[in-house]
């Protein structure tokens, strides 16, 4: 293996890598930055179940919960504009904030994203712990959604750079399997104290934030940079030392010269978001677009934001409904694990099409139990088996979610891109992630409301509508160096042509990128 890689079949080059000890450790500690987005969605959907929570801050929905009658009972007692406000606010901030973090990214490094965000994620939870009215509340949420826009730009990037392309799926997920664990220390802090008397505990519940945001800064201060980023700002030979650190070989010359190459191209983009609209990078624009626009329409934050709500909304009580809201944080973990097992082995896409058609069974069945049982007018309750029946059932889409859509709709969007306008096209994954869940956030209970068990007919649709999507439009992108990638997409059948033949990388270097 001449140089430290070889060419297959397809053309791509492989390179010389191990699986050393630093770069697993060092992604772990990346992917920590997962933990801060995570706790906030699992936290959010306890603390408004919490009748204390809701007696100080929207006393007008807590009056609606324990006097509603008839169908307002059922689907409309948690509808309530200002209430979804406190949740979705953050989504807003992160969106906003994804566009600046591009540029911190590029030009100062993925570590010092990470950093940021991180303290002022640190910021928003203290004032949150301590709120005594809604505008603290909202500018608390305001400071967070910042710290997740910065973290979710700069960590699925950091990993897909760190990671040797073999293990590029599994490392990557790290970044999902963090945002399920914080998920369900969420649910367990929620259900921890809502016991607590006095009625303090949702401070605690917000207040907590303040650990994995803590992590997440403290971790940045040790963590290196990537090869690809040092590059990217000059540091030729800070970057090759990096390189050979990470492949736990000194035959890195190859990679080194494709990733100097790459760099160079992207030297010479001055303006990333004005290239990424060209023509030659089509089917990464698409693919970054729509691949977080189908991830929230799933409908998994319906779930994963309002689980308590929900579950009380269909007849849980209070314990009961924390308690299932944990169950499904337990499944959502333990299945991202089958992800980053098969990932690497089965292909993104056959995850993909797998997770869609078993979310489509179970949207579907739950979506007639709740028809059947409560109606368009919402009278009528579930037994104990009835509501273990749809418990089951939305644990298996969650499980589908956790080793699909999930984990795959950071790690395919970060690893498409070359390096010219890989900032630009992370920024797009999130803010195209962070506008659709502000979306979903905001309008959940109205829909809930008013559309009542169709909402899960609803997600249906659109989950069958990107199974499909995922089936003609997504190449398989496992064990394809991040710098190869675009051989992926000039050997699709439609993608195709769209890739100049001197966007392919020329091995022998002698080739000049028309930009």
């Amino acid at each position: 293996m001449a140089g430290g890689a070889y060419i297959d079949e397809s053309g791509v080059r492989h390179y010389e890598a191990k699986v050393t000890g630093f770069v697993v450790v060092t992604c772990m500690v990346a992917a920590t930055g997962g933990l801060i987005f995570g706790y906030d969605i699992g936290i959010s959907g306890g603390v408004t179940s919490m009748d204390e929570f809701l007696r100080k801050f929207f006393p007008s929905v807590y009056e609606k919960e324990k006097n509603a009658s008839g169908h307002e009972n059922t689907w409309c007692k948690f509808d309530s504009q200002i209430l979804t406000l406190f949740t979705s606010s953050l989504y807003l901030a992160a969106l906003v904030a994804s566009f600046f973090a591009s540029a911190i990214t590029r030009n100062l490094g993925r570590r010092m994203s990470m950093l940021f965000g991180g303290l002022v994620f640190l910021s928003g939870a203290i004032i949150n712990g301590v709120a005594m009215n809604i505008l603290m509340l909202i500018i608390g949420r305001v400071l967070l959604g910042i710290g997740v826009g910065f973290a979710n730009q700069s960590v699925p990037v950091y990993l897909s750079e760190m990671a040797p392309a073999k293990l590029r799926g599994a490392l990557n997920i790290g970044f999902q399997i963090a945002i399920t664990i914080g998920i369900l220390a969420a649910n367990l802090v929620n259900y921890g104290t809502d016991k607590i008397k006095g009625g303090w505990g949702w401070r605690l519940s917000l207040g907590f934030a303040a650990i994995p945001a803590a992590l997440m800064t403290l971790g940045s201060f040790f963590l290196p940079d990537t090869p690809n980023s040092l590059l990217e700002r000059g540091l030729t030979e800070r970057a090759r030392q990096m390189l050979t650190k990470i492949r736990g070989t000194n035959n890195v010359d190859d990679e080194f010269d494709d990733l100097v190459v790459a760099g160079e191209v992207a030297k010479e983009v001055r303006h990333p978001w004005k290239n990424i609209i060209k023509r030659r990078y089509r089917p990464q624009l698409v693919i970054t677009c729509l691949i977080p626009f189908f991830q929230q329409l799933t409908g998994i934050n319906v779930i994963m934001f309002y689980a308590p709500v929900l579950f009380k909304t269909i007849g849980f009580g209070n314990d009961a409904s924390l308690m299932s809201a944990v169950i499904t944080g337990v499944i959502n973990v333990l299945c991202t694990f089958v992800s980053v097992f098969s990932v690497d082995k089965f292909g993104r896409r056959f995850l993909f099409l797998e997770g869609g058609i078993q979310m489509i069974v179970s949207q579907i069945t739950i979506g007639v139990i709740l028809g059947v049982k409560f109606g368009i007018n919402g009278e009528g309750s579930l037994s104990k088996g009835q509501a273990n029946v749809v418990l089951f059932l939305i644990c298996v889409y969650v499980a589908a979610f956790a080793w699909s859509w999930g984990p795959l709709g950071w790690l395919v969007p970060s690893e498409i891109s070359p390096l010219e306008i890989r900032s630009a096209g992370q920024s797009i994954n999130v803010s195209v992630n962070m506008f659709f869940t502000f979306i979903i956030a905001q309008l959940f209970l109205a829909m809930l409301c008013h559309m009542k068990f169709g909402l899960f007919f609803f997600f249906a649709a659109f989950v069958i509508i990107m199974t499909v999507f995922v089936y003609f439009y997504l190449p398989e992108t496992k064990n394809v160096p991040i710098e190869e990638m675009n051989r992926v997409w000039k050997a699709h059948w439609f993608w195709g042509k769209y890739i100049p033949n001197d966007a392919l990388p020329d091995h022998d270097h002698r080739f000049s990128h028309k930009i």
